[in-house]
């Protein structure tokens, strides 16, 4: 069973990239009509939930969390910059569950590690729609093989 969860882990992570890859530079910087976190901010914020739980929880696996408060720094989120994060923050994740399962609990959540696991993909399911929402309000909405492709978790 926990390869079966992991596995759903590494999935969920895959279709975060595969958005992120589908995503035009250029609206990276693009925001909602009611304003908010950009689409970068969008795919930092994934990065940087993921490492609030690795740091109460298992320090040890921590990783850099990508700045976002200056101007400068949300001008820096490129998409190399938020590929790379999320993959060292995924395995990060990946990593913390293992220990969970094998111990039964994650640090600091409860009820148990499969509950972690849901929180964790309700969570990024949660951005990965206010992206979509985002690039279609900015103009340059997701293309219908990419918005099937999130769904295709069998070939991801």
């Amino acid at each position: 069973m926990l390869d079966q969860f992991i596995e759903t882990w590494q999935i969920n992570n895959r279709i975060n990239l595969y958005l992120l890859e589908a995503i035009a530079p250029e609206a990276l910087g693009g925001v909602s009509a009611s304003g908010g976190r950009s689409v970068a901010l969008q795919f930092a914020h994934l990065h940087n939930v993921r490492l609030m739980w690795v740091e109460t929880a298992a320090p040890e696996l921590l990783v850099p969390k990508i700045p976002t408060k200056t101007k400068a720094d949300k001008e820096a989120l490129t998409k190399a910059l938020l590929h790379d994060a999320l993959v060292q923050s995924g395995e990060s994740i990946e990593h913390l569950l293992r220990q969970g399962f094998k111990s039964g609990r994650i640090k600091g959540f409860k009820p148990h590690p499969a509950a972690f696991l849901g929180y964790l993909l309700s969570h990024e399911g949660y951005h990965r729609g206010e992206i979509g929402i985002i690039l279609t309000q900015a103009g340059t909405p997701l293309d219908d093989k990419i918005s099937y492709g999130l769904w295709e978790w069998g070939v991801r």
